[in-house]
């Protein structure tokens, strides 16, 4: 009760929804209505946003119609809800020169609950899994939120987890000591990481969840996704690649448990929209992805990226390319 009571002060002050509370499709868009008038109110550059856009947020009665802020503005702007000194600061990965994406966070406490709520729902207790990241060219830079979600499942996960980089022999050692004892091993690894190890240590390793983090980082020529888990598969005797999908924009991240095919939390959801018509917003089809997050309660919940898929019916959906304008972004980024 206390850790809930720190957790959600400041969202309890603005008498806004939990969004870990949601365990439905319409409690979850009648929370994303809720969080919309109060951003539409309170965060600066999404109020701008609206005004050239032309909508009135009085005049949005269902969550579908809520418009989606392009993501460039985390590039641009500040995109924060209210005003606040925000206990950390995340930043994209980018080429030298390249504008990175800054995202103020108010609270860590709430991302680390989403990040932490949102890896059992798809995987139970970190506690059950011995993690082992590789995740060199994040651990280089500051500011990712990437390498502060390894840390905290490390730091719940049994003993013998941790970070390693260019200890490749300790690595597929310590992977074929936990298989024979039957414990749970989990890789979590950036796309060029996962395919040095895979290329310099192929073992058999059937039970091992191999997840990638997408992003070749420049390392290594781009492949598609499809042949990246073959790779993988093939070197490991894995029957399936897992992925996770999240972003510096964004608190909450969806995981793919093979196939490419990524499923959300409950408060988290993805659409699509026309790229012949970025206002436009779909439940299912092909086209630009829009991302509901009500863990982004601070900055703002309704974010337009850069990547194409395809959203299925049951709500999960594919990623599988980006806009021929868009960066190339490090996290995340392979083609279908």
């Amino acid at each position: 009760m206390l850790l809930k009571t720190i957790d959600f002060l400041c969202s309890r002050m603005k008498n806004l929804p939990d969004p870990f509370s949601i365990t439905s499709i319409g409690v979850r868009n009648a929370a994303a209505l809720e969080v919309f008038r109060h951003q539409a109110a309170h965060c600066e550059i999404y109020r701008r946003y609206l005004e050239l856009i032309h909508v009135n947020p009085t005049a949005i009665q269902t969550a579908s119609d809520i418009p989606y802020l392009p993501i460039g503005f985390f590039k641009t702007h500040r995109v924060i809800t209210g005003e606040f000194n925000p206990e950390i600061v995340f930043t994209s990965s980018g080429t030298t020169g390249m504008q990175t994406s800054r995202h103020e966070v108010r609270s860590l406490e709430m991302y680390r609950r989403s990040f932490m709520r949102g890896f059992e729902l798809r995987y139970g207790s970190p506690s059950e899994y011995i993690i082992y990241a590789l995740l060199p060219s994040y651990l280089e830079r500051e500011g990712s939120s990437l390498i502060l979600m390894a840390e905290e499942l490390i730091a719940q996960a049994q003993p013998g987890s941790g970070f390693f980089l260019k200890h490749q022999e300790e690595l597929r050692e310590a992977l074929v000591r936990a298989e024979a004892a039957g414990k749970k091993n989990l890789v979590l690894g950036v796309t060029f990481a996962l395919l040095d190890f895979a290329e310099s240590m192929p073992t058999v390793l059937p039970h091992t969840i191999f997840m990638e983090t997408g992003g070749m980082k420049g390392r290594r020529k781009e492949m598609i996704r499809q042949e990246v888990h073959r790779v993988l598969k093939e070197a490991f005797h894995v029957a399936h690649v897992h992925s996770e999908y999240g972003m510096t924009e964004l608190l909450s991240q969806a995981y793919s448990q093979g196939d490419g095919v990524f499923r959300c939390p409950p408060w988290m959801a993805v659409s699509v929209r026309d790229v012949q018509d970025p206002l436009s917003n779909y439940a299912a089809g092909k086209g630009g992805l829009n991302i509901l997050d009500l863990a982004n309660v601070d900055s703002c919940a309704f974010i337009a990226t850069q990547d194409l898929g395809v959203v299925h019916g049951d709500g999960s959906f594919e990623v599988t390319g980006r806009f021929d304008f868009a960066d190339v972004r490090g996290c995340n980024l392979m083609v279908v």
